[in-house]
């Protein structure tokens, strides 16, 4: 079964949204602060049990299956016929939506992946010397991670229509070079 542009489009959505989701979610379960408990020596942090850290990574991870399924429907050989890089690069609204996608997908997953170890951090080192408000993870940034996925998917999107311009352009010279050099040899 051959891979069209619709369906390469539908896994680039439905993960970018996916991915959005779970960053959302985790952004409104991350806990404000933890308790402090006095230990021997120290004080010891207690969290309430969130899924913050696992949301986060399962947004980061479809994220990245957002980002790997845009970036392979640019290039991918659709019904057999493959494009020279060189002619989509070629482009240059192709060329800048191309580069703004894979920025603003790693600007996305910095600001998923930061939060998210930040917060696994405070949980497995919860023993502070000094009697501490148990800090959490900065609030918004995985918010913010999550609509950048939104946008990345989105822009993914973009530059994969304007990639397909640039094959249907480009299929349509060569069908015009090949037409007129068969009138040419019929002469």
């Amino acid at each position: 079964m051959a891979v069209t542009i619709k369906q390469m489009s539908l896994l680039v959505s439905v993960f970018g949204v996916i991915s959005f989701i779970l960053g959302v979610v985790a952004e409104n379960k991350k806990p404000a602060s933890g308790t402090p408990i006095a230990g021997k020596g120290g004080w010891i942090c207690k969290y309430p049990s969130d899924p913050t850290v696992a949301l986060g990574y399962l947004s980061a991870v479809f994220l990245l299956a957002s980002t790997v399924c845009g970036y392979l429907s640019v290039f991918y050989p659709y019904k057999g016929k493959s494009i020279p890089q060189k002619q989509l690069f070629s482009s240059t609204n192709f060329v800048v939506f191309f580069n703004i996608s894979l920025f603003v997908a790693g600007l996305a997953l910095t600001f998923l992946l930061w939060p998210t170890i930040q917060e696994q951090l405070h949980l497995t080192k919860n023993f502070h010397l000094s009697e501490t408000d148990c800090p959490t993870a900065k609030t918004g940034l995985m918010g913010g991670g999550a609509f950048l996925s939104l946008d990345a998917a989105l822009l993914w999107l973009v530059a994969l229509m304007l990639a397909d311009n640039v094959r249907e352009d480009y299929f349509e010279e060569v069908e015009e070079k090949g037409a007129a050099e068969g009138t040419k040899l019929q002469a």
